[in-house]
């Protein structure tokens, strides 16, 4: 009978030890940093930046023009007749209403390209994450902000980080 039970003991043992040698290697990894810290990611930005204070300076400018031409408007109202008076208001509101049309245009565009950007980036950076984890055999690569507490020898964010800035040189914005 103790035979019986020593054999099953050490069957089991042998039938469950493949659990014991394997390894899970788990990391974590911050991308804001990546999308903040890396080159490509500052050229997006400056880029952006660039393109949003120049649509905002040339907005500045028709606003000015509009509010001129509106002041001009209203010092006319007693001169002209109510028809034209009117007409030239209708006019104006037809000028505001393209003005904050292209404006919303301009706005959205911005939008879509930081999007477009910051997807393009993703891939890259997933493709060189890809390329990190089967190298370095890791299991599973967790994004930081999802990570409650974790000991700081598993982030590879500044690896990662230098690898990004070797591979990625630019990233286009339309």
């Amino acid at each position: 009978m103790k035979v019986l039970i020593k054999v099953l003991i050490l069957t089991s043992l042998l039938l469950f030890n493949n659990s014991l040698y394997a390894e899970t290697k788990i990391v974590y990894l911050d991308m804001n940093v990546i999308y903040n810290e890396t080159k490509a990611g500052k050229l997006i930005s400056a880029e952006l930046e660039k393109i949003q204070k120049n649509d905002i300076s040339n907005f500045k400018k028709i606003e000015e023009s509009l509010k001129k031409e509106e002041k001009k408007i209203f010092n006319q109202k007693n001169i002209l007749s109510d028809e034209e008076y009117e007409k030239k208001v209708l006019s104006f509101k037809e000028e505001v209403d393209k003005y904050k049309f292209n404006r919303n245009k301009s706005i959205n565009k911005l939008k879509e390209n930081r999007v477009k950007s910051i997807n393009e980036l993703s891939k890259s950076v997933n493709k060189i994450l890809a390329e990190y984890s089967e190298e370095k055999k890791i299991s599973f690569i967790i994004a930081k902000k999802n990570i409650v507490m974790g000991k700081s020898e598993l982030d590879i964010t500044e690896d990662i980080l230098m690898i990004v800035d070797k591979k990625i040189k630019k990233i286009n914005i339309e």
